[in-house]
């Protein structure tokens, strides 16, 4: 009897502390999960607010093409460019509906009201027109993968050489009047790239 009770009470005891144990492990690894969803969430945002602004800086610098501080560089490359850092809900936007009338009425001014269809209204003009005719291995496949990224990150590297070129060496292109503001804009477009790739392949 006394045998009995004690193999029972060593029985209770281990299946106590096996029960301890496991909880802890489970402490350890729900600490792991929530520190490595953390990390995620932080890079995601920080992926996210780089799209923003580097779309914000590439539309900044088409727009600062088209008024009297005209730059030396090929503004044109800028349009892939946005429509590939485009965030989805502002890309939905237009591909919808939206876009759809605007570049109708786009089209029909430029065609038949030429004069009245002003030359700085080209270049965002285009850019609907693309986003709203552009395929679905362009406008999904390529835009939300690795490919379109690598195509932003070519497109800022040639811009921002091509920049400092004409602006005389890198130097003088942060210390000419209006150059400050399109080397930065040029640099932020090109981080944007840069970060999403490296989280890509980490």
């Amino acid at each position: 009897m006394g045998k009995n009770g004690f193999l029972a009470m060593t029985t209770d005891t281990d299946t106590t502390d096996l029960i301890r144990s496991d909880f802890r492990d489970l402490g350890i690894a729900a600490k792991k999960l929530a520190v490595h969803a953390a990390k995620l969430g932080s890079f995601g945002f920080g992926t996210a607010f780089l799209k923003w602004l580097a779309c914000i800086a590439a539309i900044y610098l088409l727009i600062l093409d088209r008024t009297n501080w005209k730059t030396n560089i090929l503004t044109a490359l800028l349009i892939p460019y946005i429509f590939f850092s485009l965030p989805s809900v502002i890309f939905n936007f237009f591909s919808g509906q939206v876009g759809k009338w605007i570049a109708f009425i786009a089209v029909v001014l430029r065609l038949f009201f030429p004069k009245r269809f002003p030359d700085w209204l080209e270049m965002p003009a285009a850019l609907i027109l693309l986003i709203v005719v552009a395929p679905s291995l362009f406008s999904s496949t390529i835009r939300d993968d690795w490919i379109g990224i690598v195509i932003c990150l070519l497109i800022a590297c040639y811009l921002l050489q091509e920049h400092i070129r004409a602006s005389g060496g890198f130097r003088n292109a942060f210390t000419q009047r209006h150059g400050i503001s399109n080397t930065l804009g040029l640099i932020i477009i090109l981080v944007y790239p840069v970060w999403a790739l490296l989280l890509r392949f980490i």
